[in-house]
């Protein structure tokens, strides 16, 4: 047994999650790396790995209901690689790209993706709005932006008919009321994670019809 198996899957279990024994095994290997690499890159300002357990992978792990219709996946701002390593763990069939500006931090994402062995991901050091030549069905962030700066400087990866998915922390009515005419938030959702005492939402936003990208 891994160290915090049983926290994981206690937390997966709360959660209704349908993860294998084998892909939570690879998350926690995932988290293995995070910790390694941590001591000289600077991924995350969590040191405790239990802490990294709710903080970093059952709080990444709330965006797999959200996914379930997908195909494709942008997540932008990847820094240590949440919720995109995650969900490339669990959603195999998911092809997913990793974008940060951050070089350290794309190094570790493309090496955690050899040494996990997803073939699912692609990683790409750019910023965010220089980024061309892809889209997907989801778009998503983690603490990356305001609401209105997301949609702005991502617009342009969205496939017809996609939607962002922005993972937040105290519901950003604020951020909300400052979108677009054009962008809809059309559903935010309050989200539980197992062991961590803070707020979580889900925000899903669109295009307003007729303004697709």
């Amino acid at each position: 047994m891994t160290p915090f198996s049983d926290s994981l899957a206690a937390g997966i279990a709360q959660m209704r999650l349908n993860i294998s024994p084998a892909q939570q095994q690879k998350l926690l290997a995932y988290l293995a790396l995070l910790q390694k690499w941590n001591k000289t890159y600077n991924l995350t300002a969590l040191r405790d790995p239990a802490q990294m357990v709710s903080h970093h992978l059952l709080d990444s792990l709330t965006l797999l209901p959200y996914l379930a219709q997908a195909e494709s996946m942008i997540d932008v701002g990847s820094g240590g690689g949440m919720p995109a390593i995650p969900a490339a763990i669990c959603r195999p069939d998911l092809q997913i790209t990793m974008v940060d500006a951050n070089s350290k931090k794309t190094t570790f994402l493309r090496q955690a993706a050899i040494e996990l062995g997803l073939e699912n991901v692609a990683v790409n050091s750019s910023r965010v709005e220089e980024l061309g030549g892809q889209r997907a069905d989801i778009v998503t962030s983690r603490a990356f932006a305001e609401l209105a700066d997301f949609v702005r400087l991502t617009r342009h990866l969205l496939n017809d008919n996609g939607h962002w998915a922005a993972m937040k922390g105290v519901y950003p009515a604020d951020e909300i009321f400052r979108l677009p005419p054009d962008i809809q938030a059309y559903q935010t959702d309050k989200i539980h994670v197992p062991t961590l005492n803070a707020e979580r939402h889900i925000v899903l936003l669109r295009p307003t019809q007729g303004t697709q990208p």
